[in-house]
Formats: structure tokens, sequence, C-alpha cells
């Protein structure tokens, strides 16, 4: 299987490489590069050739596909909460419908080896092409999951590894599941508290409790009949709603865009949270989509077989052991207080794993750490990255 990479050469006197994983699962490094050439800092920058990869799968390396356009957006839109036999049905044919689909036009032998621990020897594979004894490595999110199955296999071929954002690689499917839940209620009521101090926020009660009631009438006003869309022909129903809110509790950058997003729902207008929605499932402005979602149900149907969609057509294994990795380096843990997506306690989970992890902690809200506006961590981790030198384990504030 070929995999396709992206490399920037170091600005100065080259030290070595840096391999990044922008997380997902599903989501292209190689565009992410592209797009955000300073994800990293120019002291880093300076001193490594930054190396992306799209891991088996994903964008350039054998992407898995399962359906067209119209097909992603009638299953965007298909209703995540079901409270009848007819809709219980309808989510069955949905699930019935994209198994088939991605059988049909990805392939079984694909979607038998699109799993983290192959991404995993294909990075060690990319270690060696590079030319690196040792691998220096920083993942975001699933990349920490990533690099922590990287570790479990070769603990004595790291350099460096930053695991910002952290999963818990042992924790079943469900249990991610419910910690991403109580993630994102904390990063919602972060954000709420945030709007009542704000200029036009939409609540008019400046209560979190009153807030949670009324957005949760909007997502059953949407549930009833669709919000209206100015842009285009597509139904802002309350899937689309939710993601749309979901997705901008990523970062607190997004958090003006959804405060005027959910004044105009309110009104009735859903074009702001459609163009949330669209951002979040990769739907391009011609309407064709990255392939990120199809990707990340291969991936994760591999990964965590017990949440597998029960007409998958190829059986995954779970990985069940905690990660010790001894004999490795110190590896750097960071996670962010009031992360959504890998809420902090996971974070601490994996550092406590580690033989030698090293726990940073960023207090602030927001999906991962580097480069979000703490230059406390940012100091800690660029040091570590240049030097190989782990810093103490130490809390950070954004400054």
């Amino acid at each position: 299987m070929k995999i396709s990479l992206i490399r920037l050469r170091a600005t100065g006197e080259k030290t070595g490489s840096i391999v990044l994983n922008f997380g997902g699962p599903g989501m292209s490094g190689v565009d992410a590069l592209k797009a955000n050439k300073a994800i990293v800092s120019a002291s880093v920058r300076e001193r490594f050739d930054v190396v992306s990869f799209d891991p088996r799968g994903v964008g350039g390396s054998s992407p898995v596909r399962c359906l067209g356009t119209l097909g992603l957006d009638a299953l965007f839109a298909s209703d995540p909460t079901p409270d009848n036999r007819t809709e219980v049905k309808q989510a069955k044919q949905w699930a019935k419908a994209f198994a088939k689909a991605c059988a049909a036009n990805a392939g079984k032998q694909l979607l038998a080896h699109v799993g983290t621990g192959e991404a995993a020897r294909d990075m060690d594979v990319l270690r060696a092409a590079l030319g690196e004894a040792r691998l220096t490595y920083l993942g975001w999110s699933y990349g920490t999951y990533l690099g922590a199955r990287y570790v479990d296999l070769f603990p004595r071929r790291i350099r460096a590894m930053v695991l910002d954002g952290a999963e818990n690689p042992n924790q079943t499917g469900p249990e991610f599941a419910r910690s991403q839940q109580l993630g994102f209620k904390v990063a919602l009521e972060s954000f709420l508290r945030d709007c009542f101090r704000t200029k036009g926020c939409p609540f008019g009660k400046h209560s979190v409790s009153a807030a949670l009631r009324r957005l949760e009438m909007l997502y059953k006003r949407a549930d009833r009949a669709p919000l209206r869309n100015t842009y285009d022909g597509r139904q802002v129903s309350e899937a689309v709603v939710r993601t749309g809110v979901m997705s901008a509790l990523y970062s607190a950058a997004s958090w003006p865009y959804l405060r005027q997003a959910l004044g105009a729902a309110f009104k009735g207008d859903g074009t702001y949270l459609l163009g949330l929605a669209d951002s979040y499932n990769g739907r391009r402005p011609d309407g064709s989509y990255a392939n990120q979602y199809e990707a990340l149900m291969a991936i994760n149907c591999l990964d965590h077989p017990e949440t597998r969609c029960p007409y998958w057509p190829v059986k995954g294994t779970r990985f069940t052991k905690k990660v010790r990795a001894e004999g490795s380096p110190p590896i750097v843990v960071v996670g962010t207080t009031r992360d959504p997506a890998t809420p902090y306690k996971l974070a601490k989970d994996l550092a406590a794993q580690l033989s030698k992890g090293v726990l940073l902690t960023n207090d602030a809200d927001g999906h991962t750490a580097y480069r979000g506006g703490s230059s406390c961590l940012e100091r800690q981790i660029d040091r570590y990255l240049i030097t190989a030198r782990a810093p103490r384990p130490g809390l950070c504030a954004k400054t």
C-alpha cells in the first residue's frame, strides 16, 4: 500500500525530521499541513523537516469511499434521536446501507487493513525512510492514540513524543463516548457562561440551565420540521443543528460564530449552523466531501469492534492492554482542562499508564493545546522537541 505524505524542509540547519498526525481518525495530514504550515513554531521549523501523512484509508492513501455527495448529505441529516418504531427502522436502514456501500465501493480487502495498529507500523517504515534512528513525533487527538500504539510496539525507537489532547488507548468505545459526552457538556457550559458576558448573546436569561433548555427546544423544533436554509436546498434537520453546535465547541475562536448561528436559528434560520456542520463533516464548497467520515468509520470499526455497526463487513480487534512503554524516553502528554473531544481525565490516565509519562496541563477551553495561545506551554514543548529533555509536570494557563 502506498502512503501519501508531505514534507516541509527545515528553514535552518537541520537536526532531523518531526512527524505529525492531526487527528481524526480520518483527517488528511497532507491537506492539514498544506493549509497550516505554521502548525509548529518557527524554532521547530528551523531545525526540523516537518512531515505529515495520510494514514491508510485516508485522503491520498487508498481512501475508503462509500457514498457520494447526495448519500452523505442525506446521511448527515438523518435523525440522530429516533424515538418511535419508524425512526428506529430508518436508522437501522441507514446503518445497513452505509455498510453495504463501503463494502461495495471500498472493498473488504481495504476495510480489513486500515486499523491503527497497521498505521503505527507504517509510521515506523516512514521513520526509517526519513533516515531517523529514533522518531520525533507530535500527535493531536486521535494522533495520540496512534502515538500510543506506536510506542507500545517500538518503545526504544522514540527520540521525543508529544501527545496533545490525549485519548486513553485502552478505553472501550462506549467508555470513550461517555467521556466525550461529559467533555462536550463542560465545553458547552463554558461557552454559555462566556456568552452571558458578551454583547449580543442570543440567550435572554443568563442561566446555564435555562440556556440548555432553550437549546433542547431548538433541537426538538428542528426534529419536528427543518429550519430554513438560504444557502441551498438542503434541510437543516436536528442532526445538522446538533453537529453545528458541537463543531463550534472545539475552539473558543468559533464561539462568536456560534453565537451568531444560534441567534439566527432561534428565529428559524439554520443557514449558519449548516455552514458549521458542513465544515465539520468535510463538505467542500463544490459539494464534494473529503473522505474523513468514511475513513473514521472504517478505522473505528477495526479499532473498536464492540461498537461497530452490526452490518459492517469485516471484523476488528480491540486494543485492551495499558500502554507502559518500558524502555522509552520521557513522553509528554498534554491535557486541556475544558477540552470537549478528549477530556482532561484521559490525558491524566495516559500519563499515569506510561512508565515515563510527563503530564502538562493547559487550563483553557477548546480541543488540544499546542499553538493554541499558551506561551508557557509552547515554550516547554518546543524545548522538549528540540533538545529531547523533558519538562517537569505542571500547569499552564493561556497567556
